[in-house]
């Protein structure tokens, strides 16, 4: 199959449409020390869902998941990434094509959402920061499950009640840049673009079995 002959398309954000410049990373380590009072840990955000990272945090911190609010961390986060995005002191940019690229699954009738790894709050916070917000009216998100793998069918579902038809994985496009997205399509029987515009190369992310690689994606 072409890219254009899918009919359901669903992108990551982080390192596949854009990099905040480290305003989302420094938001949840913010969010982390604020809440929990204490520093950090240093977190491994590629293809991660903010659910996986609060465990993380849960356990680096000796937390149970029944002794916080999670919406209450989640608000504190969502609340430093709004202000990091505005502040102007992280150089953060939309990647190169993203824009045309998304013009033309939807100018050949594909329906467009997100798959990804941040809340649903935090992905309409830097869509509409990088003025993309227009382009995903549905998704799968990070708050959905903490398992990345379970988000395509959730995507899936999302979609065909949003649009009134019905979609199969056979004909779904995931599309992002590390060996999680991948591992995801493939858990849904989706196909996989993967880009190297995040932290890994072309051919680790052949080698991780994405159906097609592409340096980034102005590539047809």
């Amino acid at each position: 199959m072409h890219f254009t002959d899918y009919d359901l398309v669903l992108y990551d954000i982080d390192g596949t449409l854009v990099d905040t410049g480290g305003a989302g990373m420094a938001a949840l380590s913010e969010a982390a020390e604020q809440f929990f009072g204490a520093p950090s840990p240093t977190l491994d955000l590629a293809g991660s869902t903010d659910l996986g990272i609060v465990k993380n945090l849960l356990d680096h911190y000796g937390r149970s998941n029944s002794s916080i609010d999670i919406n209450d961390f989640f608000e504190l986060y969502h609340d430093r990434l709004e202000a990091n995005l505005a502040s102007g002191l992280f150089a953060g940019y939309i990647h190169p094509g993203v824009a045309e690229h998304i013009t033309t699954f939807t100018n050949h009738g594909a329906a467009v959402g997100l798959l990804t790894g941040n809340t649903s709050r935090g992905a309409a916070i830097k869509m509409k920061h990088f003025l993309l917000d227009h382009h995903f009216s549905f998704g799968a998100y990070g708050d959905d499950f903490a398992d990345r793998n379970l988000l395509g069918p959730v995507a899936m579902n999302r979609a065909s009640l949003l649009l009134g038809k019905s979609f199969s994985p056979q004909r779904t496009l995931v599309i992002g840049d590390t060996p999680k997205d991948i591992a995801c399509a493939k858990a849904m029987g989706a196909s996989c673009l993967a880009v190297a515009t995040g932290q890994f190369s072309m051919e680790s992310l052949h080698d991780h079995g994405a159906t097609y690689v592409l340096q980034n994606l102005t590539k047809k």
